[in-house]
């Protein structure tokens, strides 16, 4: 059964940075994409940031381009969206999703897994 544990979220002044990490396990194979979906209040879900772990390809919704980055510990599997220059909308639940479709990684359709998510909130 594949979890997904996120980790990281939480309160932050308009400005500041914050580091939401995911811990996969349960997959049979070392080739997915994964990454992180946001959801604000009263607004669909939106992919943020996504990476292939067969090459590290990634790819960013625009309005996080230049502020986030995602990144993989390879040798742990754990996934980090480090986010920089936060702005109020950016307040959102984080979830952390994995497909085994490896194409997948650039983050505009839904995952098969997820993680509970993570809420992230920044005050202005």
């Amino acid at each position: 059964e594949v979890q997904l544990v996120e980790s990281g979220g939480g309160l932050m002044q308009a400005g500041g940075s914050l580091r939401l990490s995911c811990k996969p396990s349960g997959f049979t194979s070392d080739v997915y994409a994964i990454g992180w979906f946001r959801q604000a209040p009263g607004k669909e879900r939106e992919g943020v940031s996504c990476i292939s772990t067969s090459d590290g390809s990634t790819s960013y919704a625009d309005s996080v381009k230049g502020r986030f980055t995602i990144s993989r510990d390879n040798a742990k599997g754990t996934v980090y969206l480090q986010m920089n220059s936060l702005k109020a909308e950016d307040t959102a639940v984080y979830y952390c999703a994995a497909d085994p479709q490896i194409w997948r990684y650039i983050c505009s359709y839904p995952m098969t897994y997820w993680g509970k998510g993570t809420l992230v909130t920044v005050s202005s």
